[in-house]
């Protein structure tokens, strides 16, 4: 079970998160949902497609992307989370900055997903006294070096060993462990075999807590199949079904109701 602000998920089949970007320079679709009005209606559309979470951020995190200051964030997303909020799905908000944390959850939101793993001075204590889901991701180095050539002994259990630190260190401010998911971070400080060996090992990772996993359209899915970021689809679908038959929780995905129609399939036609 994920206790989620308002919504009690019991994970017997993995949810879809709908990604929504309010950003004019997300590496797949970066200024197509700017305007917070197109962002509303993009939402809107991923909730009757059948996304579960709606994710949204007002800051790219893609490679080598600058930090974006803290009011622009701000204007940026609340209006978003205004037009979302009261419409039946859950709202997650993508942040690293305490103070968007703090305003999002006056709002409403339920859950905060953190690529910098609530590292931030004062994040514990904008979250702590909410019933918000938290999800944890590691992160090596910042959006701007993280790809600047990553090295692990074993990527796999160095990713465990932080996100496992990161989940006491919130149990130990005083957040249910049933508040908790983690992400292993694809593409975010790791090579194509770093990313290739964490999910291979999802099952490990998903015996410690919930796993959001977020392949969608990424450029290891680009790596392995030579296509570019826009004729990803097929991939994308593909990696989250196989994410999911090896225990991720939720799929944060593009492309909605293509990734439901996918696991109703599954559902219907797998062992």
């Amino acid at each position: 079970m994920l206790r989620c602000g308002r919504f009690e998920f019991d994970l017997g089949q993995p949810l879809v998160m709908g990604i929504v970007n309010v950003t004019p320079d997300s590496f797949s679709d970066g200024g197509r949902h700017h305007q917070a009005d197109q962002a509303i209606a993009h939402g809107l559309a991923l909730r009757d497609a059948g996304a579960h979470i709606l994710d949204i951020g007002g800051e790219s995190t893609r490679p080598g992307s600058s930090p974006v200051p803290e009011e622009e964030e701000l204007a940026r997303v609340l209006p978003v989370l205004e037009g979302l909020v009261h419409t039946g799905v859950a709202l997650s908000v993508d942040t690293m900055k305490p103070r968007v944390m703090q305003a999002a959850l006056d709002l409403g939101v339920d859950m905060i997903n953190d690529v910098g793993g609530f590292a931030a001075p004062g994040a514990w204590a904008a979250v702590a006294p909410t019933h918000c889901g938290l999800c944890i991701m590691h992160m090596r180095g910042t959006p701007q070096t993280m790809q600047q050539d990553p090295v692990y002994g074993d990527v796999v259990s160095e990713v465990a060993a932080y996100l496992h630190a990161r989940m006491a260190a919130a149990m130990a401010n005083g957040i249910a462990r049933e508040r908790l998911c983690i992400d292993p971070g694809f593409g975010f400080g790791k090579t194509v075999d770093h990313n290739l060996a964490l999910f291979k090992n999802l099952g490990h990772l998903a015996d410690m807590a919930p796993v959001l996993v977020g392949l969608s359209r990424k450029s290891i899915l680009g790596a392995l199949t030579g296509k570019g970021t826009a004729d990803r689809l097929l991939p994308s679908v593909v990696s989250a079904l196989l994410a999911a038959r090896r225990g991720a929780s939720i799929l944060r995905v593009h492309d909605v109701a293509e990734t439901v129609l996918a696991l109703k399939l599954q559902r219907e036609l797998g062992d």
